[in-house]
């Protein structure tokens, strides 16, 4: 059975699940559009492109029209977990007759993370979906039924963030000050604060947006000027504290929950944006209550599609598992021909040997091979490549990106090597948890706090990674890289030659591999020129 499956709105996806197989999942931040951007045309014709044949299910997952959960639904809409609010009809696509399915956005989450987790198919498991609107623990029992344990708390994923949006100046006043990127920003600032208890003016924000119903809509900014926190400044030391401490409180709530209701010792799936907080993975990894935590590579909204698309085969076939590469979105678009590449980059095989000298004399290389990563980690096909043990090498990396300088830079790491550098035993091939530094030369990808974000890596997973990752520790002694995301300043990952090319000169990288080639600026950039790089 082949099924499309479209998710509307911010980090709209397209994605195809054929006979139990994700084909691929094309989002349509990726090739340098806006972070998070809406279901775009290109991405819809990505998708055509891609399928040899007519789909025999065209899914729409869950949404709303308009900003907001309140909003009237499109499809089956926003909540739901149970399936009374599934939609099936007929209809036709470009011609042909199909099935028609719509779940709700609750399910697209429970969805995802069942149907990519590794679990055996009627293994009873526990849920948690933690996003923007939703906070709630879940059951799933061996026919694939999914029961509600509790709702935990409102809007996590909003209250979480709503803090750095409370203490930065530069935020509007409409809704609150809410933008997607500010929960990535307070996790890196979390790792700054000092140990201190919870002082009265933490308490009483705190607990004021814990308790906050619908806060978007609630708890815009001139109403919480009373703050000692309001435009207090997100870098201020201040506010770090404060960041840590409402970060714990929202942890602890969900933990005092599950130790009182999740207690038949079950493996735990978790799906949602709160899926990407590495601090909160690690702690649910390591409370001592489940067997087993999964997270998959796209907890967030981009992999809506694909939990609609597994809800949709559990529906029409019984089957509710996925077979899945974290390499399945688009295709790199070559649009500049050799000879225009050749007008400011050499031309090369790639040797291996050769990327490993460049790195370790401090080079810095972009490294595109294959297909696109699903979900927003850059897990060595779509990624920037350093050397790890020089402060200022984090310092660089932030000023290609155009990042605060308080961002961590991750490292990716051979996975046979990971316990010599990591606290940390086995795979974590996503760059989902974090782990104390264990080997204190890795400056540039240790965070203030001691913690870093790994990626590990096998032969099976990434080969061409995994073999430069061992000619670099047979040079530099550790198999660890820097490795952040190859983008544009607020875009998704860079997957076409030209932007490619923009980006290298445009902030002084020092050349790319691009599949089984490398190319090396022919000249130094300005920035480069004038002493930004080491």
């Amino acid at each position: 059975m082949r099924i499309l499956s479209v998710k509307p709105g911010h980090d709209g996806t397209v994605a195809l699940v054929e006979d139990g197989l994700l084909v691929f999942s094309h989002e349509s931040e990726k090739d340098s559009f806006p972070r998070y951007t809406d279901l775009t045309p290109s991405s819809l014709l990505n998708a055509a492109e891609r399928l040899d044949g007519p789909p025999d299910v065209v899914c729409l997952s869950g949404w709303v029209k308009g900003f907001h959960s309140i909003d009237p639904p499109l499809g089956a809409g926003y909540f739901g977990f149970d399936e009374g609010g599934i939609l099936t009809g007929e209809s036709r696509f470009f011609g042909s007759p199909v099935r028609t399915f719509s779940s709700t956005h609750e399910r697209s989450h429970l969805l995802s993370a069942y149907g990519m987790s590794e679990l055996e198919p009627g293994q009873p498991c526990y849920a948690l979906v933690w996003e923007g609107n939703i906070g709630s623990f879940y059951a799933f029992t061996p026919d694939v039924q999914v029961r509600r344990l509790s709702t935990v708390l409102e809007d996590p994923g909003n209250k979480y963030q709503h803090i750095f949006a409370l203490a930065d100046p530069s935020t509007s006043q409409e809704h609150g000050g809410f933008r997607f990127s500010n929960a990535g920003k307070l996790m890196a600032l979390t790792g700054f604060a000092r140990s201190s208890s919870v002082s009265q003016a933490e308490r009483d924000l705190i607990e004021y947006i814990l308790d906050q119903p619908s806060i978007l809509l609630t708890a815009p900014k001139e109403k919480l000027v009373w703050s000692p926190f309001y435009d207090i400044g997100v870098e201020s030391q201040e506010f770090k504290d404060l960041a840590a401490k409402h970060s714990q409180a929202i942890f602890d709530r969900f933990l005092t929950v599950a130790e009182r209701e999740l207690t038949e010792g079950l493996p735990l799936l978790i799906a949602g944006g709160c899926g990407l907080n590495c601090d909160w993975n690690q702690q649910w990894r390591d409370c001592g209550l489940f067997p087993e935590v999964f997270v998959p590579p796209c907890p967030n909204d981009a992999g809506s599609a694909i939990g609609t698309a597994v809800d949709a085969q559990r529906h029409f076939t019984g089957q509710a598992k996925i077979t899945w590469d974290v390499y399945s979105g688009p295709d790199f678009v070559y649009d500049q021909s050799p000879e225009q590449i050749a007008e400011h980059f050499t031309d090369e095989p790639l040797d291996l040997s050769r990327v490993v000298s460049l790195l370790a004399r401090g080079q810095v290389l972009a490294w595109v091979q294959g297909r696109c990563e699903i979900g927003p980690r850059a897990l060595g096909h779509r990624s920037l490549l350093a050397a790890p043990f020089e402060d200022q090498m984090r310092e660089t990396l932030n000023q290609i990106k155009h990042r605060e300088g308080y961002r961590p830079i991750a490292p990716v790491c051979l996975e046979e090597d990971v316990g010599e550098h990591f606290d940390w035993n086995g795979p974590s091939p996503h760059m989902l948890y974090f782990q104390k530094v264990r080997n204190p030369s890795l400056r540039a990808v240790t965070h203030v706090d001691g913690t870093a974000r790994a990626q590990t890596v096998s032969s099976a997973q990434n080969p061409q990674l995994h073999s430069l990752l061992r000619a670099f520790k047979q040079v530099a002694g550790a198999g660890v890289l820097c490795n952040t995301s190859l983008n544009l300043p607020g875009r998704g990952f860079i997957n076409r030659t030209t932007d490619l090319i923009k980006h290298v000169l445009d902030r002084g990288i020092d050349g790319f591999v691009l599949a089984d080639r490398l190319h090396l600026a022919r000249t130094p950039t300005a920035d480069a020129a004038q002493g930004r790089r080491p």
